[in-house]
């Protein structure tokens, strides 16, 4: 069975920075497009970021432009999403995801940020 665990949330002002992690285990990694997607309070999940699988193709929410960072480790089996400069509207469950024949989740790792 496929595994994601993420890490890396926490509760942060206006401005600020976090670096979510998310390592995968019990499937091919490093053949796998990875993503990141977030679920705000009552809103459907939506993609922030998306990785191919040797990092070559990498998609953005136009929300998250130019601040956050989507990177990859397949030697650490683990992407990371980089988020510099947040905004309260990016408070949400941050959820991995990978691509192995079927869409697999991760637990999710709460952000929030105030103003």
């Amino acid at each position: 069975q496929v595994q994601l665990v993420e890490s890396g949330g926490g509760l942060v002002q206006a401005g600020g920075s976090l670096r979510l992690s998310c390592t995968g285990s019990r499937f091919i990694f490093s053949s796998t497009a990875m993503g990141w997607y977030r679920q705000a309070p009552g809103k459907l999940r939506a993609l922030v970021a998306t990785i191919s699988s040797r990092g070559g193709t990498i998609n953005y929410a136009d929300s998250v432009k130019g601040r956050f960072t989507i990177s990859r480790d397949n030697a650490k089996n683990t992407v990371y999403l980089q988020m510099n400069n947040l905004k309260p509207e990016d408070t949400g469950v941050y959820f991995c995801n990978a691509k192995v024949g079927i869409d697999y989740w991760g637990q999710g790792t709460q952000v929030t940020v105030s103003s």
